[in-house]
């Protein structure tokens, strides 16, 4: 056996503890991985930590090397930062992003490690986050010159803004309900509003929120026919929305999004991979530090996740340390 791990589980809702693991000897075609960063993706692992995942997504919610099951214990995270071990030559002693839950150290098939060649390894927690939000842009399909409101200063909310703020000529304006996200907004070159000032008439509106009140307002935002994409994730919670309004005159459409698939526009041609590959060279961009909120060392996160799931504040990502 190689030496003992240490892994983050949640063992019941809204409480979670560090385990001790032992790992096996790895086979050929396995690399062994030691941990230097992962990043808490706060809006679905606080959904897990409560156990809010409804029965019928148990399935569809499993990560990557998840072990345990829905609502608890499960051993729970697709974020990781590590540099390889043990493996091929052409792997070894390389640093490399996977998905893979918090844990000190672990096993996994070669092919499923991305080597960040020129990526800054520290920013690269955020590739998850960054991979959902490149999704949901292309299931938006954003136009030269559209108004574009983002309803939801998240990190995914930010990185899509982002994102969008880069097709000539289209004016992005980031919603929140939290002033303080108005200073990443100017870091990340975009307008800010609070919902009472967004601008109306949106050609393309984008909800990040993961709140029945953010889908409200982007049917309110929405101009005629435009298209509103669903970015979040509720969980187990029931979302009414006022579909008795302008919403049939004016012709709205909503669209989900979801990163489990490609973006039907990409799928002939893009894979899971190629679209890492994107994200990893989008990452270069030292401007994208601004979403790494804070950072805690791996004992802190029983402790942390809680905190988390109940009291964010200005939470975007938030970076574990081995």
């Amino acid at each position: 056996m190689l030496d003992d791990a240490r892994a983050f589980w949640v063992m019941a809702p809204g409480r979670g503890e560090i385990r001790g693991e032992s790992l096996r000897r790895p086979v050929e075609g396995e690399v062994v991985i030691k941990a230097l960063y992962s990043g808490i993706s706060r809006g679905t692992e606080a959904l897990v930590f409560d156990g809010r995942v409804p029965p019928s997504e148990w399935e569809r919610m499993r990560a990557p090397f998840q072990q345990g099951s829905f609502p608890a214990p499960v051993k729970y995270g697709y974020s990781m930062v590590g540099r390889v071990e043990h493996g091929p030559d052409s792997l070894a002693g390389r640093t490399v992003f996977v998905l893979h839950p918090h844990q000190t150290r672990f096993i996994v098939p070669a092919g499923d490690v991305h080597v960040l060649s020129d990526t800054d390894p520290a920013r690269a927690v955020l590739a998850a986050n960054l991979e959902t939000a490149v999704n949901g842009v292309w299931d938006a399909r954003p136009h030269v010159g559209d108004r574009i409101a983002v309803i939801g200063a998240g990190t995914v909310g930010c990185l899509v803004a982002w994102l969008v703020s880069r097709v000539a000529g289209c004016e992005v304006e980031l919603i929140d309900i939290n002033p303080g996200r108005a200073a990443v907004a100017r870091a990340l070159d975009v307008q800010f509003a609070e919902p009472s000032a967004a601008s109306p008439d949106s050609d393309l509106v984008i909800h990040a929120s993961g709140t029945p009140e953010g889908l409200e307002l982007a049917l309110q935002l929405a101009g005629v026919e435009a298209r509103i994409v669903e970015l979040s994730w509720f969980g187990d919670r029931a979302v009414p929305l006022s579909l008795g309004r302008a919403f049939h005159a004016r012709r709205l459409t909503i669209v989900s999004s979801q990163v489990g698939r490609i973006a039907p526009s990409q799928r002939p041609r893009w894979d899971g991979r190629r679209r890492m590959q994107l994200v990893f060279s989008l990452l270069r961009d030292p401007t994208l530090d601004v979403l790494i909120s804070g950072e805690s060392a791996f004992e802190e996160l029983p402790e942390l996740m809680a905190t988390l799931a109940r009291a964010p504040g200005d939470t975007l990502c938030h970076r574990i340390r081995y």
